[in-house]
């Protein structure tokens, strides 16, 4: 029996249903998928896999179908295991056969196998890895099929890239006058360079419509994504194989931040399997181009044929994006990152000079008139220097001193494609946000040495560009030598931060001989304001204008720039490995961390990140790109406060010792500490961490009351220590985890969203308050004695929950009538990160008997601290001695007052509050858009996002909460996602964030869950 599917006319499912029973043998649920012109179903069978039926359009040619069939067999043959589908013979073992419509109407009929996936198109993220991996595809296909034939691969129509002119006699389809234009012009390029390049190349049988809804992406269970499979051979017919490349390129670069990089991907990737030559990979971009061109005037063309019909313009709006996009893409450097990602230099004549120079090393004339082999490294890169201090703004004193000069040398090298944080200016970002792309790594070499040398030209070239760009942290006088090979070669060399005076003695054209002196270093007043050095800079790209070149390069365009601008060591008469930067092995630390440490300390995000610096609110990675941190609340103050430098520096040079002696920062310290707390706070225990201030916490109460079982949250934490993991439900309920102790009695979290008691029930907090009641009787029952009550007053690993007004309230009174003390773990929650209120439990409007402090009191100094009262710290005096052997020393404390002072001093509460509102309200205002919110909950800086799949039954969505913190993480912002489901997006940065980091995190995760 056959059951029609809701999508579609019942009739017609039903019908056609009968036709697969009776062809195939086969019962299933059909749904209609799309089609332009034929009828495609898919067919659902309970017991096997799902197959697509495909109903051929009346009148269709009997040869067109057999060349598709025969095509996949012969590829599903010789390449059983590539993401395509197979052919499902009838009963008869025909590959297609007849079968009448419910008109009566013969069509012609034929299944394959359904692939899985979603259609490109509507897939996110599109990587370089998945451009490269649809290249490769499609390459091995033209490999495998170069021998195929079949009569109805001659065949006329209108998407043969290489008989593209018909566009000509239709441009005046488009109604817009520049679009005109544009198409225009792509037409003109088309007909007389590329189309007589074309029709000198071999033709061969391609696909001819790897279009971005005819290729399938899929995603593994550890997050990779991957093609699964490549659809519709309708469009086959026989053409020069660099026209499967340019049309898949034309959908690969659509909608893109970086088109080059996604087509030079696929290039590199079909060259891999299906290797192109040199004239091949210069066509490329130009029938991009073409391609485009023929699908904006077939739209415009279908428009007024089918004003109504969606399907004909599916691709328009995107393409014109790109094509109005133009004029920011030159077509020569399309073809260079191309010719790059294939393996091949960067330009025609790049290998010749790169060959000749390498001959020539050690010959050269000195650029500064004298031997560099014995000149000393200055290191300055992101693992190796603390300059600037401030990686968003160097200082003109910080670029005027970049090198250690105290041993009296004034020469130094600086290092080829060394990361570096000192490039801070506008000019270097290429983003609205700090944590955007940055330019960090340096193209050439640097020769720092006195200001007024000389700069010689190390083989005679011809001056081709001279100016001076007096701007700040610019390159100051500059020049631009180019030289010819006796081979053909052709390179240039750039002369950076010269006095500017060159700028009038030297003119375009003027040829310098070898070893011919040109022009003098500038000092910091001329050259841009940089410690005096030559900026030398070999360039091997015919795209880069000679007066626009970049020093820098992003670290996400590495290979194309350093094809361009390869190490110019051997014009300095040095060997390459010797001025070169060597990275970080990060595998090789991700090896050894994988064999040294144990396998359940966790690296945060599936891809692990190395960071090296840190400041405010952003961590840098080796290659200086820079992270928004809004994940870690340890650096409470920021990363690296110079104040705390300053504070840990002096002390470190004076003492640290315990609490054994005495000493004023102790004093000093839990002075500041309780003028924030209730008067009733006296005592102050000062410790090394959250874990031990809650073990300490523990036994405080213990002492106190004589009881031992405790009442606490479910999915709270508390810490690594025995006695902490004993009162953390997230800690000894996970698999693995040692069970609940007998003494241990968890209440439910007051989550007013999706607990027992909801956001909609005025007695939600007596509701969940009322649970201590319960656990007190729980504690009778088996004999024991409260000791007390310890929660994260706002639980943050329970799901960044607030708890509904009164509810702490409740909560205190029955446990101290019952004799217990009340524990407030704010380690989370306090100093000043909630905004309006400088504790959590005063937004409860509740004073406990205990706070237990951890790492944000620190700043990443180890340090806590737990606050009692007189009373309960009595209790604990019994004679036996309490001592932390680190906990209060002289330089924590000292620490810890400074981080209390920075948060008064800078504002940082009240800036808290402004940007946490600004955040919170930003991030519901998504709700509007993406479904997938159910929640936005938050006080200040402690907010939580909770991720659903559907508002009405708020059933959690871990799977996309997953995906969007991993995304954020590729988008350069850190998050953590918390709560019993994983579901809830955590959010807690340090408290510098400024409102437009708030904007990047709403802009970003509005743009991924539109993706998603």
């Amino acid at each position: 029996m056959v059951v029609a599917a809701h999508a579609g006319a019942p009739h017609v499912l039903s019908y056609w249903g009968g036709a697969v029973s009776a062809l195939y043998g086969i019962d299933g649920t059909l749904a209609k998928l799309d089609g332009e012109m034929d009828l495609n179903f898919q067919v659902q069978c309970d017991d096997r896999p799902a197959y697509v039926l495909k109903v051929m359009r009346s009148g269709c040619d009997e040869a067109l179908i057999d060349l598709q069939c025969a095509a996949i067999q012969r590829l599903t043959d010789r390449m059983p295991d590539a993401p395509l589908p197979g052919i499902v013979r009838t009963s008869r073992g025909e590959l297609f056969t007849t079968w009448p419509d419910e008109h009566g109407a013969k069509r012609l009929v034929w299944m394959i196998s359904h692939l899985g996936g979603e259609c490109y198109a509507n897939f996110h993220p599109k990587t370089r890895d998945l451009s490269a991996g649809l290249g490769r595809l499609l390459g091995n296909i033209n490999s495998h099929l170069a021998d195929f034939d079949h009569p109805a691969l001659e065949r006329e129509m209108k998407w043969d890239l290489s008989r593209a002119h018909w566009i000509a006699g239709h441009i005046d389809a488009i109604d817009d006058r520049q679009r005109r234009s544009t198409v225009e012009r792509i037409l003109a390029t088309y007909t007389d360079q590329v189309s007589p390049a074309l029709a000198a190349l071999k033709a061969s049988p391609i696909h001819n419509d790897a279009n971005d809804y005819n290729v399938l992406v899929d995603v593994t269970a550890d997050g990779t994504a991957g093609i699964s499979g490549l659809i519709d051979f309708g469009d086959m017919l026989r053409a020069p194989r660099v026209c499967e490349v340019a049309i898949a390129g034309a959908y690969i670069v659509l909608d893109q931040d970086r088109p080059l990089d996604m087509l030079s991907a696929l290039v590199g990737g079909y060259h891999e399997s299906c290797p192109l030559g040199e004239d091949e990979i210069a066509m490329v971009y130009p029938l991009v181009l073409m391609r485009l061109a023929v699908s904006v005037v077939n739209a415009a063309i279908m428009k007024r044929e089918k004003p109504d019909d969606p399907y004909v313009t599916i691709s328009e709006a995107p393409a014109w994006r790109f094509l109005d996009g133009l004029s920011g893409i030159a077509s020569s450097e399309a073809e260079e990152r191309m010719r790059v990602a294939c393996g091949l230099p960067v330009s025609p004549r790049a290998s010749a000079a790169l060959t000749w120079i390498g001959a020539t090393k050690g010959r050269f004339a000195p650029v500064l008139g004298r031997p560099l082999d014995e000149v000393s490294v200055a290191p300055l890169s992101v693992a190796e220097t603390a300059i600037p201090e401030n990686p968003l703004e160097m200082t003109i004193g910080e670029a005027g001193d970049l090198t250690d000069r105290r041993d009296g040398h004034d020469w130094r090298i600086g290092r080829y494609a060394e990361p570096r944080l000192i490039y801070t200016g506008e000019d270097f970002r290429n983003g609205r946000f700090e944590a955007d792309d940055r330019r960090t790594v340096h193209l050439g070499v640097d020769v720092f040495a006195p200001a007024g040398t000389p700069v010689h030209a190390p083989v005679e070239g011809v001056v081709c560009s001279v100016i001076d760009s007096p701007k700040r942290f610019d390159y100051g006088g500059s020049v631009v030598l180019e030289h010819r090979t006796p081979d053909g070669g052709l390179f240039r060399t750039l002369y950076g931060h010269l006095d500017p005076d060159v700028a009038t003695s030297l003119e375009c054209g003027t040829t310098i001989a070898a070893g011919q002196p040109f022009a003098r270093l500038g000092d910091a007043r001329q050259n841009g304001g940089w410690e005096p050095h030559l900026h030398f800079q070999l360039c091997l790209s015919d795209a880069v204008t000679a007066g626009a070149w970049p020093g820098v390069a992003d670290p996400d365009d590495l290979s194309y720039q350093l094809a361009s601008f390869p190490n110019p060591a051997a014009l300095l008469n040095l060997d390459e490995s010797a001025v070169e930067y060597t990275p970080l092995p990060e595998s090789e630390i991700a090896d050894y961390r994988r064999a040294h440490f144990a396998g359940n300390l966790k690296l945060s995000y599936r891809k692990p990140c190395l960071f090296l610096r840190g400041w405010k609110h952003y961590l840098f990675d080796e290659m200086g790109r820079p992270y928004l941190d809004a994940y870690n609340n340890v650096p409470h103050v920021g990363h690296a406060h110079p104040r705390i430098q300053a504070v840990a520096a002096r002390q470190l040079k004076r003492l640290n010792s315990n609490t054994r002696y005495l000493h004023p920062a102790q004093m000093a310290f839990a002075e500041k500490l309780l003028s924030k707390l209730p008067e009733r706070f006296e005592i102050c225990f000062f410790v090394n961490s959250g874990s031990e201030g809650n073990e300490l916490a523990l036994r405080l109460a213990r002492a106190h009351t004589g009881g031992r079982d405790m009442i606490t949250p479910d999915h709270g934490y508390h810490g690594m220590t025995t006695g902490a993991i004993d009162i953390s439900a997230y800690k000894f309920n996970r698999p693995g985890g040692v069970g609940q102790p007998d003494w241990v009695h968890l209440v439910s979290i007051p989550d007013t969203y999706r607990g027992r008691f909801r956001d909609s029930d005025p007695d939600a907090a007596r509701g969940y308050a009322d649970e201590i009641g319960t656990a007190l009787e729980a504690i009778d029952a088996r004999g024991g004695k409260l000791a007390g009550f310890i929660a994260e007053t706002f639980p943050s690993v329970g799901g960044q929950i607030i708890p509904p007004d009164g509810y702490l309230t409740r909560v205190y009174e029955q446990i101290r009538t019952a004799g217990g003390v009340c524990i407030a773990d704010e380690v989370q929650t306090g100093l000043g990160r909630l905004g309006r209120d400088y504790w959590a439990f005063e937004v409860q409007g509740v004073v406990p008997d205990i706070v237990v402090l951890g790492k944000p009191l620190g700043n990443g100094h180890p340090l806590g601290a737990v606050i009692t009262t007189r009373e309960i710290a009595d209790s604990f005096a019994n004679g036996i001695e309490f001592f932390s052997t680190f906990g209060g020393s002289n330089l924590s404390c000292l620490i810890g007052r400074e981080v209390l002072q920075i948060v008064d001093d800078e504002g940082l509460q009240a800036n808290a509050d402004r940007v946490g509102s600004h955040l919170t309200e930003g991030l519901r205002s998504l709700m509007s858009r993406h479904e997938q919110i159910g929640s936005v909950r938050g006080h200040g800086l402690f907010i939580g996002v909770e991720l659903v799949k559907d508002r009405e039954s708020r059933e959690p969505d871990g799977q996309i909460a997953d995906r969007v913190v991993n995304r954020l993480r590729d988008r350069r912002i850190l998050i953590g996602v918390e709560g019993p489901d994983e579901n809830v997006l955590k959010i807690r940065p340090p408290l510098t964030i400024g409102l437009d980091d708030a904007d990047m995190i709403i802009e970003r995760i509005d743009r991924i869950l539109g993706d998603t």
